[in-house]
């Protein structure tokens, strides 16, 4: 069995995170994110370059959750695929891209923080006015 990937991301919130609603009512995410990147030189140090910008969004309820979640300067890291699209512009088409993160989260190699291990909103356990059985259900072979 082959282990399921999905493309990754990693980098910065470089603006401010902002939300707003599909014409179906669900919640996008939206960020404009930095990439850092290094050149790895002949001596074996790295020499860091210029940031790469990208647009990332996010939908539904991880586009609610990472905007509670996220601010400018963050690390992230997300797993998501590449969305390619056109826009129209004063007439022209442009080709543009999307990163969609199905999920993200602080990248734990830069970011401190806590981790909250409560139960996150569980079903309530059945009440005591639920019917009980007296004796085992018979089964029915068929």
């Amino acid at each position: 069995m082959t282990i399921p990937i999905q493309m990754s991301l990693h980098g910065f919130i470089a603006a401010a995170p902002q939300i707003n609603f599909t014409s179906k009512g669900a919640a996008r995410f939206y960020a404009r994110v930095g990439v850092e990147r290094y050149r790895k030189e002949a001596d074996g140090s790295f020499t860091k370059l210029e940031p790469t910008f990208h647009d990332l969004v996010a939908y539904a309820k991880t586009a609610e959750r990472a905007h509670a979640k996220f601010k400018v300067g963050d690390n992230f890291v997300a797993s998501g695929y590449i969305n390619e699209y056109k826009i129209d512009r004063n007439g022209q088409t442009q080709a543009r891209e999307e990163f969609v993160a199905r999920r993200i989260g602080h990248d734990l190699a830069r970011t401190r923080y806590d981790v909250d291990r409560t139960p996150s909103r569980q079903p309530d356990p059945p009440g005591a006015d639920l019917p009980t059985a007296k004796e085992p259900a018979q089964v029915v072979a068929l």
